[in-house]
């Protein structure tokens, strides 16, 4: 992997994502979508490559040398995994597909087992779909309750709707996201964790975000389930993370049955097994989940202090630069904000601003964000969306913001 680079040496970082050398539209390739998709860079490539070409086989089942190796290859990720958020054990790690995934497990097993009918799951206004959706699932099915915690104009959570929430102890659950996708918004986590405890109710964050962006300490945010994704961490799709502390986990039911969660199977009965294979049935994303050790290698290589750094710049510049657009209006001032900026244009569609900025080969994202409700909490039907990753440039935001312009003349 590249060698730790403090100063952020952004130019040997751009050096390694090959993908970044195209063109599109013959114009250099201007990434500006990292929010919903990190690139991968040559070393979480090679080591994908590496075990599809010299080491490939099934985990936990085979007694030959293949499968030993790629069993420890497989286990040492979650060892990384715990060491990357500070849980206190390997065990407190479960892998899924994605956050989305994880955020299910938790509803379905936590939720229908931990909660009964009556009892409520507070979210907020600026939740992604997986952390909403789940939610209203297991009301309808279960018959517990789902209040919405307000938030301000500025796209920050709102402390007195967040009272009045709880205000009747009914509240068991509060999950929020640790860095809205739309907004760019923190929210308070270790503030919430306090706030949350002491009503008697447990903390999940969906880290989707926040994770690719600054450390993460669950302990010390006193997290009780903590959710990331490792195709935004600069890994590959198909492999997430559910943290959840332990005697959590123990106590929860399995989410899927098969095989490798069961501690013993007969046709009357089966018995399940410990955490974290309880909840880990069937064959695993093998190679992906290595990936996403390499992935996590490599943003430590780089340390989050110069990553924050460099974000909290090319933030900082983008808000700037889109402030002198006419008829352009940025989304939320919230002001502990990451690099995701969501922004309309008077007289122009999000799907427009898209794909005029992609004939001069800027990628960013437009539409709805998988946040509806939030649009209509905004009062937009859609917005377009420029989110930053380790290896964006100033120049970069530069063409954006040069792009815009055309845009804004063409559509006028």
């Amino acid at each position: 992997m590249s060698a730790t680079l403090h100063p952020l040496d952004i130019h040997a970082i751009r050096r390694d994502f090959p993908i970044l050398a195209q063109k599109v539209h013959g114009r250099p390739l201007v990434f500006l979508d990292s929010g919903a998709s990190a690139q991968k860079p040559e070393p979480v490539i090679e080591a994908m490559r590496f075990v599809m070409a010299e080491q490939y086989a099934n985990v936990h089942r085979g007694l030959y040398y293949l499968s030993e190796k790629t069993s420890e290859a497989y286990e040492a990720v979650r060892d990384k995994v715990a060491d990357f958020i500070n849980a206190e054990s390997r065990e407190e790690i479960v892998f899924t597909r994605n956050a989305t995934e994880g955020i299910n497990l938790v509803a379905h097993s936590w939720g229908r087992s931990a909660l009964k009918p009556g009892d409520a799951v507070a979210v907020s206004e600026m939740e992604h779909h997986a952390n909403l959706v789940p939610w209203q699932m297991l009301r309808d099915a279960h018959g517990t309750a789902l209040r919405v915690v307000r938030i301000t104009e500025s796209g920050e959570l709102d402390w007195d709707s967040l009272e009045e929430v709880f205000a009747d102890g009914r509240v068991k659950l509060l999950a929020v996201t640790h860095m809205s996708n739309v907004l760019g918004t923190y929210t308070p986590v270790e503030r919430l964790a306090e706030f949350a405890h002491a009503r008697g109710a447990r903390l999940l964050l969906d880290g989707a975000q926040a994770i690719v962006h600054r450390a993460v300490d669950v302990r010390e945010i006193g997290a009780d389930f903590y959710v990331f994704s490792g195709h935004k961490l600069y890994g590959p799709t198909g492999i997430g993370v559910l943290y959840a502390r332990r005697e959590i986990l123990a106590a929860m039911p399995p989410f899927m049955g098969g095989g490798d969660m069961i501690a013993s199977v007969s046709y009357e009965k089966s018995t399940w097994a410990e955490p974290p294979q309880r909840f880990e049935a069937g064959t695993p994303a093998i190679i992906e989940t290595i990936g996403l050790g390499a992935a996590i290698d490599y943003v430590r290589g780089i340390g989050f202090a110069a990553i924050a750094a460099h974000e909290r710049a090319l933030t900082e510049h983008a808000l700037a630069a889109l402030s002198r657009i006419p008829g352009l209006r940025v989304l939320g001032q919230a002001q502990d904000r990451g690099g995701v900026i969501s922004f309309v244009m008077k007289d122009a569609h999000a799907h427009d601003i898209a794909t005029l900025l992609d004939r001069q080969g800027i990628a960013v994202r437009a539409g709805q964000h998988c946040a509806e409700p939030l649009m209509g909490r905004l009062g937009v039907t859609s917005t377009a969306r420029a989110s930053f990753g380790v290896y964006t440039l100033p120049e970069e935001i530069d063409a954006l913001a040069a792009g815009l312009e055309m845009v804004r003349k063409i559509l006028a």
